[in-house]
């Protein structure tokens, strides 16, 4: 677990300090428009729908270590994007280096799960892991504030990323779960011997709910643009990349083990404090922006998205691993990542026309489909119940029973 969440933490210290500073490096430099950057980030997310479930089927076949290490090795494409003033090769090298990071993210999960067999201790340990992975965004944040306070070229900034980013991947190779294993042996959720898998009710919600999600979980390029315009200053956009991710961590760390381990609860938790949290935050930075409010409030909705990605991180990882134990978990969480990213791909292209509008306009459309990721999930409550009632009667032991 150790190894697992220290590479997340190099990972997001390296490719975290790009993503803080193409938006600045795009718009502000390059001078392209907003909507690049929508379209950059929504290749970038949507690309990543095929190759997360690539990923996991290559985890399955080849064993999740090997996949995880190897993606993770091909990440630092990414930071060769700001050498050359060119933003259609500069947006190419993103997507790569994003696409190998979607490839090895399933099985980073799996290999997570089979540290942790326990499922009831699945929140601290997604938790832990999301603290550890978007506490390493905060420390790149930090890195890119300083970095561009003392104008230093972005190429030099990005390559910076390299370094961490070299750490993650050695330290994934001290990992030992996630090996192949031959296709007839089987692992419960408590560790025990089992020939089939139970299918529990409540993940095709789960996975709607986690692509309407995508559709208002934008890059936080957006409110980095947002507050360093209406701050006059760069450093105030790199200072809400900052807030945003060490809030997010913190959530992750002391919110994630309190959300409880029923189904139905995380279910609750996951619509109440995750996906609504993020209307909260579009809300606030609607009204400051269209109300021209000061950048404390605009920072007050970056936290909000900051609060709601810490929950959601740690709940639908979690969720899935109860839903789909045992072998299923390499796809499952393959269908996560690629739900999430097909919502990406779509809400940051939206997002990117709308803001050339006004970002009033962009954040009210993220608004309204966090509503109805709200409103998806909680009404898979009942479902989810249903689930908690399977577990505690077969006590995850018996046949699945179709």
């Amino acid at each position: 677990m150790w190894a697992i969440s220290l590479s997340a933490f190099f990972s997001d210290s390296g490719y975290q300090a790009v993503w803080a500073g193409f938006p600045l490096f795009l718009v502000l430099e390059l001078h392209q428009p907003v909507w690049e950057f929508g379209l950059a980030s929504a290749l970038a997310y949507g690309g990543g729908t095929l190759f997360a479930w690539a990923g996991a089927l290559l985890g399955d076949r080849f064993g999740h270590r090997k996949v995880a290490i190897g993606g993770n090795a091909l990440i630092p494409l990414l930071s060769l994007s700001a050498l050359w003033a060119n933003p259609a090769l500069a947006i190419g090298l993103l997507c790569a280096g994003w696409w190998a990071r979607n490839l090895r993210t399933p099985s980073r999960r799996v290999m997570l799960v089979e540290a942790a067999p326990d499922e009831a201790d699945r929140n601290a340990v997604f938790g832990f892991l999301h603290a550890l992975d978007v506490g390493g965004g905060a420390l790149a944040g930090v890195y890119v504030l300083i970095a561009v306070v003392e104008h230093v070229a972005f190429s030099w900034i990005f390559l910076g990323s390299v370094l961490p980013l070299a750490a993650a991947t050695f330290s994934l190779t001290r990992c030992t779960t996630g090996r192949a294993v031959q296709r007839h042996q089987e692992t419960s959720v408590l560790g025990q011997d089992e020939p089939v898998r139970q299918r529990l009710p409540g993940a095709l919600p789960l996975l709607v709910a986690s692509a309407l999600f995508g559709f208002t979980y934008y890059s936080v390029g957006f409110p980095v643009l947002t507050t360093a315009q209406a701050g006059g200053d760069r450093a105030f956009g790199i200072g809400a990349f900052l807030l945003f991710n060490a809030v997010s961590a913190t959530t992750g760390y002391v919110v994630g083990p309190r959300l409880g381990a029923g189904i139905a609860e995380r279910f609750r938790a996951l619509g109440a404090l995750g996906y609504l949290f993020a209307v909260v935050g579009a809300v606030l930075l609607a009204i400051g922006e269209v109300e021209h409010l000061t950048v404390a409030v605009l920072l007050a909705g970056v936290a909000a998205l900051g609060f709601s990605l810490g929950v959601v991180t740690t709940v639908e990882p979690a969720l899935m691993s109860a839903l789909r134990p045992g072998r299923q978990a390499g796809r499952a969480f393959g269908a996560l990542s690629a739900a999430r990213s097909a919502g990406l791909f779509l809400g940051n292209l939206i997002m990117g026309l709308l803001y050339g509008r006004g970002a009033d306009w962009a954040y009210g459309y993220a608004a309204i489909m966090g509503i109805a990721a709200t409103i998806v999930v909680l009404g898979a409550i009942p479902a989810a119940r249903q689930a908690d009632g399977r577990v505690r009667r077969q006590a995850g032991l018996a046949p699945d029973d179709g």
